[in-house]
Parts: C-alpha cells; structure tokens; sequence
C-alpha cells in the first residue's frame, strides 16, 4: 500500500476522518448536473478514467457506463471508510483503491481523464497536486476539477440578511476549528488559476447551476436538511450567532416548526457548480 500523507490536509482530512454520508447525500442531490458534467466531456468509448478523490464512490458507476466495456476506471481515496462504501457499490468494471492522489500508485501516462471534484480544495497546495495528477495523464488527456458553491449558495430567498449572517458564522466556526479565516476559504475560487499554475494547457470552465424549489424530491429534501441545516449549520454555529438569528435559524431547519424552510411554497435554493477542464 503505497504512504499516506504523514500531515492531515488544510481541512483536517486523514485516512481515519469519515464523512462518507454527507458525500452519498450530495452525489444523490446533484447526480442530475454531476452526470450532465461528465457528459459535457465527450468521453470516447474505451477511456481510462482516475476519480482522484473518489469519495463514496458513486461518479465510478457513472463514468464505467460512459466508457463502456473497453474501458477501465479506477478510484482513489484517502479515506478508509470512504473507500468501504464505494467498494461495497460493487461497480463491476471499475477499480477502488486506498491512496493519496499526492502518491498515486500508478505509471506515468496511465489515464485520458482525470475527475477530481470537491478535492482539491483540501489540499495545502493545489499545484502541487495537480502537478502530480498531470504526471498520470496520456498525450491529449485531461484533468476536470469540479467545485460546488464558487459562490455564496441561496438558502432563503426571502431573508438575505439570514444568509450573510448565517456564513459569516460558518467562516468564523472554520477558523475555530482549522485555523483558516476567509481569505484561506476564498481559496478555492482560484481553480482556473491553480490549472494554469500547473501548467495545464486550454484551461476551459463551465458553471452549472443547480436549481431547486419546493416541493422538493426527497433527495433533495434530504440533502439539505441532513447535510446543511444539522451538519453544516446547528449547534455548532449557536456561538457564532446573535440569539435572535440563531432561533431564527433554527426554525428554518426544523421539520417541526411551521417556519421550516423546505416546505414553504417560496422556497428557491441556488448553488453553483464549476468544472475546470484543462490538458497537456
């Protein structure tokens, strides 16, 4: 088995950290964009795809229908409980390994695409990671980065303030707990750059939007209640927040009250995802 990084990543991450239901909740909400992504690609039947960053594993089925019986795809992840939940997906044709994409244990030249998505971000220098990946790619293949909320998400359309307040809360809760403040967080608004940095040529993006109103599909409903209002936000942010905002929160988040922001017939969410696509 090929060496883990010996330092945790700039977001905690070691192959103990295990946030494999937040991942299957997110696959599940965004499968629509995420496959209209990987459509966007143009995949040739026969391809050699690296999901550098596989998380729970769900893109590897999505990307083995795609490339078809003559290719071969294979992914990776830090993260040993990761790395359970996709295997136990069962994806015939495709491979799961436990690796660091910073160490990847395969030959030069190995891959026609590499997909990364909500990865890079995690690492203490993108470059560098990316650098690694390009090593792996055949002549005239590609790395896609992929990156959700490159903008602020819309939560409830009627109560921006509510909004501002409420991420404003969450940037202070990551410099408790990482020690990262804003500027380190905006970071991952620089994935054209960080491509370009790497010396990826024809560094292209495409935003897609993921768009939601009520009433809303139970996977969607799931997500977001799961996922962002009791994962993301909850008692963690109560510090963070003035006691009037943070009830006021609350009772957007919760099933029970009659203000719960997923059954209101205004509710819109908005979120944006990036896919950067660049080659040798």
């Amino acid at each position: 088995m090929p060496a883990l990084a010996p330092l945790p990543g700039l977001l905690g991450d070691t192959s103990t950290r295990d946030y494999a239901r937040k991942l299957q909740l997110f696959n599940s909400f965004a499968e629509p964009e995420l496959r209209r992504a990987i459509s966007s690609l143009n995949l040739a039947a026969g391809s050699r795809v690296l999901d550098a960053g596989c998380g729970t594993g769900e893109a590897l089925r999505w990307f083995s229908s795609v490339v078809g019986p003559d290719g071969a795809v294979v992914g990776i992840d830090l993260a040993t409980a990761h790395i359970a939940a996709a295997r136990a997906l069962g994806v015939a044709k495709a491979t799961v390994l436990h690796a660091d994409l910073l160490h990847a244990p395969f030959a030069p030249a190995s891959f026609d695409l590499i997909w990364c998505v909500n990865t890079i971000h995690h690492l203490r220098d993108p470059i560098l990671g990316l650098q690694r990946l390009a090593v792996l790619l055949r002549p005239g293949g590609r790395i896609a980065v992929g990156q959700s909320s490159l903008l602020p998400d819309m939560y409830f359309a009627w109560d921006s303030k509510l909004e501002r307040l409420t991420n404003a809360a969450v940037r202070r809760y990551y410099l408790d707990r990482y020690g990262l403040r804003e500027q380190d967080l905006a970071g991952v608004r620089s994935v054209v750059g960080w491509l370009r940095g790497a010396a990826l040529r024809d560094v292209t993006p495409r935003t897609l939007l993921i768009e939601r109103t009520s009433p809303l599909q139970p996977a969607d409903e799931e997500f977001l209640l799961e996922a962002i209002f009791r994962d993301t936000w909850g008692e963690r942010l109560r510090p963070y927040l003035p006691a009037v905002a943070y009830l006021e929160l609350m009772g957007n988040c919760d099933p029970t009250d009659p203000r719960y922001a997923l059954r209101r017939p205004d509710f819109h969410f908005l979120q944006c995802f990036t896919l950067v696509t660049g080659g040798l």
